[in-house]
């Protein structure tokens, strides 16, 4: 029996310095004529969609440009016009050095039966504190799925949880919809496959991702990305809540000029007469997601979480600086296991 043929999706803003390479290593991986690569590209210029289109490929293309701004946009865009049979491909535009290996795996694995597929790579230490302080301990703390990049980019999906997520986007709450359209996309399309029971496998992964770094970028990421996340993670956390998993992660020095550059940039985003306490961070977090849970909106939940998040990454940085790379695992974890443990033994009201 022929197996349908893979799509993939490349969504895109002013990259024509690395379209192409990802756009080979793509094409690599779907090793076949028969296959679709979508340019979903809202670029500033025409840079990026004619590097992509000088880029020879085996697979057929299709260039989507002058979409609104926005990945979340930019993928749904391309998900409506696939309509996919077989299995769909996300790939980040910005990726440095891209491996076909990556790809392919991510595709084999959906092949096999999974729902959806991420890329599961160790970061460095000091970044990714989106996944590493909130995303993937809410999410295994909520779901019973510890995934290690919820926020990974690249992702491989049955067509199945393909056609589910545009259902889903096309009935969310119009607060929502901002969001969905943003960064919120990777964390939307991962719970509303895991909602609508399909498997989730991560790909494990021996390397670092190179890309460009998402720190200048923190405010809107968090902005878009914690409201979903906050809104559709489940109500009620499993019975037992999940035991807490290794936190791997890549070591490199950072200079104090470095450290200090960023700790200033987090003390300029915290909003005016931003207030702490000494209750732990995953305390915060708990309380962020029972205020969803209490009828308040998921953007007034974030609103509440970003100062606290500010301090908690801020607070990150210093610490761990001067630690050893054991210790700061084992940090990672424990709040992991704390948030785990804090849901796990409140009452929860139903919405």
């Amino acid at each position: 029996m022929t197996r349908a043929p893979a799509c993939a999706v490349l969504p895109s803003r002013n990259e024509p310095a690395t379209i192409a390479a990802v756009t080979r290593a793509v094409d690599a991986a779907l090793g076949d004529d028969r296959a679709l690569i979508v340019h979903a590209d809202a670029s500033d210029s025409p840079a990026t969609a004619t590097a992509f289109a000088a880029t020879p490929t085996r697979a057929r293309t299709l260039q989507l440009t002058g979409l609104p701004r926005g990945k979340g946009a930019q993928v749904l865009a391309a998900l409506r016009r696939l309509q996919p049979g077989g299995p769909v491909l996300l790939a980040d535009t910005d990726t440095l050095h891209p491996e076909p290996a990556v790809y392919q795996a991510l595709l084999d694995a959906v092949r096999a039966g999974a729902g959806m597929a991420l890329a599961d790579y160790p970061r460095f230490w000091d970044e990714g504190n989106l996944t590493t302080h909130l995303a993937r301990p809410l999410i295994a703390a909520t779901t019973g799925l510890d995934v290690p990049q919820p926020l990974a980019g690249d992702i491989a999906l049955c067509a199945a949880a393909a056609a589910d997520a545009l259902v889903a986007a096309d009935n969310a709450d119009r607060e929502l919809a901002g969001s969905l359209d943003g960064y919120g996309i990777d964390v939307f399309l991962l719970l509303t496959a895991a909602a609508a029971g399909h498997t989730i496998t991560s790909v494990r992964l021996g390397a670092p991702k190179a890309h460009a770094p998402s720190f200048p970028h923190l405010p809107a990421i968090f902005a878009q990305a914690v409201p979903v996340l906050l809104a559709l993670t489940p109500r009620r956390p499993p019975r037992p809540a999940p035991a807490a998993a290794y936190y791997r992660l890549a070591d490199r020095p950072l200079t104090e000029h470095h450290l200090q550059g960023m700790l200033t940039a987090l003390d300029a985003l915290a909003p005016s007469g931003a207030r702490y306490d000494s209750h732990p961070w995953p305390h915060h977090v708990a309380a962020s997601w029972q205020m969803v849970i209490g009828g308040q909106s998921p953007r007034t939940a974030a609103a509440y979480l970003w100062p606290h998040y500010l301090d908690r990454v801020r607070d990150w940085l210093t610490t761990a600086a001067p630690s050893g790379h054991a210790d700061r695992a084992r940090q990672l974890t424990a709040a992991h296991a704390d948030l785990a443990d804090h849901l796990a033994t409140v009452s929860w009201s139903s919405r």
